[in-house]
């Protein structure tokens, strides 16, 4: 049976869960970010110790004016390497940390891949691809960027709240520490509320904009359009107008610590209790720590985001695999390569069976057709055999062994396809014909395309092998395409072949060519032909006849006609068919698209 994933449901999310996904990727660059994390550190010690070294200078030539004394030249120079320290141990970290972010991206990237590959073909037909490359893509990005927002925003600032602090507490009365954090608890928790308040307004600003771009070229949508710009501009107001409001809140904070602060420590430098050199240092730490902060809206919001996109990803690789291997799960020991359908039952869904008590046998190096109307069951097969799914009931084995009790990637590698529609990647005809075999080398692949019929095209191209196809071969006609698919299967040369439609998208001339390609591939092989065209399938050692999820007939082609059954009716109409096909229309249908 189907097995959904046990993760949350869809629309909730514990954002402490998915910062936890984080770990798995960051443990292999766990050194470098220890080293990035130590420069963080350093980097903010020299940012702290900047006002310091400027408290120094003020106290010295306060009591300069009064005793002239030398100028601190010692003092001023080391002014100038804190601030160069600073910015050179940010530069440390942002170089040490740029191989832990690439390298996260990449490990997850990997692992989602070579997740997506152990899927069930039942999960890639459910899910829209659009929909999945999303998914991949801006779950990668948000690792990154919640990587960034940890290396280059929070963590900086948690650090120097913590020497700020220690600084406040250690030399200064303790108002001075609870103004400053109160004022910066105030800050955060008014920019996170209003920010969070603010972020629907922004998303639906933004919706209406996408509305109005397309309702804008439609001239009887104008009272729409107008409607549309109207409420458009309503959102557009709120949001501008709660910006606002954040950054005056936000300043409002501000001002009333940094006066708070300062007119204490102005009473303190008046009774004498501190230096003019204090002042500058509380003033000059209060305002070094407000500054980071004034980002906080943006990087919240970005990280609700990051969060989200990040989310989808882990519930993305927690989706249980449909097909798994058995732990000890041998693979498949390959003798003469007979593939048996025992009592065979499925159905995708339960309540909605396909095949009923399917039972036949393709004999080794035998080839075994079956045809039948459109949902009669006849691509399940190939699925089934491929281990796409498990059958419900019954069993299919390949040399007395049930394909469940071997391993998936063992039995596809025994396998060669010529899809019905074919897949084809946007590179060369080369690359698309050694996909069979990547380890093929030029004579194998020249050899492939020959047997297939594809040289004399290939031939006639300007770049030969190395022409590219385009995105799903759009460059190629339907049967060319179809050559490259069965180039690829006979470059794979495996010992069980499956023909699924094969040849639906040639013309008759192609057909007659290509079919004998077909029959040059099948020799020596144990194949599975399912097929529409009837007069691909007459030189079959057996036809199978399905109807409805069941053999109906069974026998060879001139068995099948002299029953006067279902075989025979279909033979008879497609001869009508053929008669009435005027050969101008079949000889359109083998043009070349490149």
């Amino acid at each position: 049976m189907y097995r959904r994933h046990t993760t949350l449901p869809e629309g909730e999310r514990d954002d402490l869960r998915t910062l936890r996904g984080l770990l798995p990727y960051l443990w292999p660059y766990r050194g470098r970010a220890l080293l990035a994390l130590a420069s963080l550190l350093l980097a903010k010690l020299a940012t702290v110790g900047v006002p310091l070294a400027l408290k120094e200078i003020f106290d010295h030539l306060e009591g300069a004016q009064e005793a002239a004394v030398a100028l601190p030249v010692a003092l001023f120079l080391a002014y100038g390497a804190l601030r160069l320290a600073s910015s050179a141990f940010n530069e440390l970290r942002d170089a040490l940390f740029a191989r832990v972010r690439h390298g996260v991206m990449r490990h997850a990237s990997e692992k989602v891949l070579h997740h997506l590959h152990d899927l069930s073909l039942r999960y890639h037909l459910e899910r829209r691809t659009g929909a999945l490359s999303r998914d991949i893509e801006r779950g990668t990005r948000s690792l990154s960027s919640l990587l960034n927002y940890l290396a280059f925003s929070i963590l900086p600032v948690l650090a120097e709240f913590a020497l700020v602090a220690a600084i406040l507490l250690s030399s200064y009365d303790p108002w001075y520490t609870l103004i400053t954090f109160g004022a910066v608890a105030v800050y955060i928790v008014s920019t996170f509320a209003i920010t969070r308040w603010r972020m629907p307004f922004r998303a639906r600003m933004n919706a209406l904009y996408e509305t109005v771009k397309y309702f804008g070229n439609e001239r009887h949508e104008l009272s729409h359009y107008a409607d549309y710009l109207h409420d458009w501009e309503d959102a557009a107001v709120r949001s501008q107008t709660s910006l606002s409001l954040l950054n005056v809140v936000q300043g409002a904070v501000i001002a009333v610590a940094v006066t708070a602060v300062m007119l204490l420590a102005g009473q303190g430098v008046a009774t004498g209790e501190l230096t003019l050199g204090d002042l500058v240092l509380v003033n000059g730490l209060l305002l070094q720590l407000f500054l980071p902060l004034g980002f906080l809206g943006i990087v919240y919001s970005q990280l609700q985001h990051a969060l989200s996109d990040l989310d989808a990803m882990l519930r993305l690789l927690q989706r249980e695999p449909e097909i798994r291997d058995r732990p000890d799960a041998p693979p498949l020991r390959l003798e003469r390569g007979e593939v048996r359908f025992e009592r065979v039952a499925f159905g995708y869904q339960p309540e909605r069976p396909i095949l009923h008590e399917v039972d036949f046998t393709i004999p080794a190096g035998r080839k075994v057709a079956v045809i039948g109307p459109s949902g009669a069951g006849k691509s399940t097969l190939a699925r089934l055999l491929f281990r796409f799914y498990d059958v419900t009931g019954g069993r299919i084995a390949i040399d007395g062994q049930d394909l469940r009790d071997v391993t998936q990637q063992s039995v596809r590698a025994a396998i060669g396809i010529v899809p019905q529609d074919t897949v084809l990647f946007n590179d060369t005809l080369f690359y698309n014909i050694a996909y069979g075999d990547p380890a093929a080398g030029q004579d194998a692949v020249e050899r492939a395309a020959q047997l297939a019929h594809l040289d004399g095209f290939i031939a006639s191209l300007p770049d030969g092998y190395d022409t590219v196809v385009g995105e799903r071969g759009l460059k190629l006609s339907g049967g060319e395409k179809q050559r490259v698919a069965i180039a690829r299967a006979l470059l794979k040369d495996p010992p069980i072949m499956v023909f699924d439609e094969a040849t639906s998208s040639l013309d008759s001339e192609s057909e007659r060519v290509i079919l004998t390609a077909l029959a040059q591939a099948a020799e020596q092989r144990t194949t599975l032909v399912i097929a529409h065209r009837l007069s691909t399938v007459i030189d079959a050692d057996e036809i199978l006849v399905m109807d409805g999820g069941r053999i109906g007939e069974r026998g060879r082609h001139a068995e099948l006609l002299a029953t006067g059954g279902l075989y025979a009716t279909l033979w008879r109409l497609q001869q009508e068919d053929r008669g009435r096909l005027a050969p101008s229309v079949q000889d359109e249908a083998s043009g070349s698209g490149v």
